[in-house]
């Protein structure tokens, strides 16, 4: 008896060949795929290691491994090679990879972010935000999303402007953005914009005048490194270069130079007559924005969604 094209063992014949990933295609076709495997699997593949993703989703490592040969069984081939001290994908599995990704981001977002899901946001939030909108402005914000989700605890740490919340192990970030960012892996949330200006103490502008154009020689400046891009000139004259906006706002209140501050920042100073804003000529008025940060890739948690939402909904509301 003649077998079949569609009935052969011998992969050593090409129709057999053609034939079983014709059924292999089939009967993946027909098999309904746990998503969670896929979320498994793309887990595995950002992080190249079961053990870090099963931190990541916060399930044990011999799940992740079960999981990994599971959906290799559903689809008939290999997603990874494996060593004994890390994983790497196969060709197969970074093209399942590549081509699934971004749809199980978009999915996981739209899952979290369901109005009616009736399980509320609860856990630790570990963030990060600068030390000057850390102080000045966020406090009450915190204060009253505390009161909105009490079964979610603020793990807060004041820092620098460029520390990344994916790297660092923080669940997002707050930021002063000047202009735009690069990392297309995080998620990008506008909160505000914020007024920047120019400021200066009396005693300063008393003893070297106002500046007469963008590049006046007579100044020096105290300079934010988060404000170079909005100076848009040569490198200005500069005996202080700083990280934080709370330090530049004391060494302009002390007279040696001037410098850009947030609103935010110098309206008090302002009011009590330490500094004044000085307008440059040809210097057009200045501003940046304040975004929240978080990792765009796997399950986002709910927590992270409902603070972002949060935050961003008291910013316009202020704003009205």
């Amino acid at each position: 008896m003649v077998n079949s094209p569609f009935c052969c063992n011998d992969d050593s014949v090409p129709h057999c060949q053609q034939a079983r990933k014709k059924e292999t295609m089939c009967s993946m076709n027909a098999t309904q795929i746990d998503f969670q495997l896929l979320v498994v699997f793309a887990a595995v593949a950002e992080q190249n290691s079961f053990t870090k993703a099963s931190r990541k989703l916060g399930i044990g490592k011999g799940t992740v491994s079960r999981s990994i040969a599971q959906l290799e069984g559903l689809l008939g081939f290999e997603l990874l090679h494996r060593t004994t001290h890390k994983v790497a994908l196969s060709t197969a599995g970074a093209a399942l990879y590549e081509r699934t990704r971004e749809h199980l981001a978009e999915l996981q977002r739209a899952l979290v972010d369901l109005p009616e899901r009736d399980e509320e946001p609860s856990g630790v939030l570990r963030m990060t935000a600068p030390q000057d909108f850390g102080t000045i402005v966020l406090p009450p914000i915190f204060a009253a999303f505390a009161r909105r989700y009490p079964a979610v605890q603020l793990e807060v740490r004041l820092m620098g402007p460029h520390s990344g919340p994916v790297r660092e192990g923080y669940d997002l970030a707050i930021r002063v953005a000047t202009g735009p960012l690069k990392d297309s892996s995080l998620t990008v949330r506008r909160i505000t914009r914020i007024p920047v200006g120019i400021y200066a103490s009396p005693s300063y502008l008393a003893r070297r005048g106002r500046p007469r154009d963008k590049v006046d020689e007579r100044h020096s400046w105290v300079v934010h490194l988060a404000t170079i891009r909005l100076l848009k000139t040569r490198p200005l004259p500069s005996h202080f270069v700083v990280d934080d906006f709370l330090f530049a706002r004391e060494l302009i209140r002390e007279g040696v130079g001037l410098g850009l501050l947030p609103l935010f920042v110098a309206k008090d100073y302002v009011r009590e007559g330490f500094i004044e804003e000085v307008s440059i000529p040809g210097r057009d008025r200045m501003e940046g924005e304040i975004v929240i940060l978080y990792p765009s890739s796997g399950q986002v948690p709910k927590k992270v969604i409902a603070f972002a939402n949060f935050v961003i909904d008291a910013f316009r509301s202020h704003s009205r």
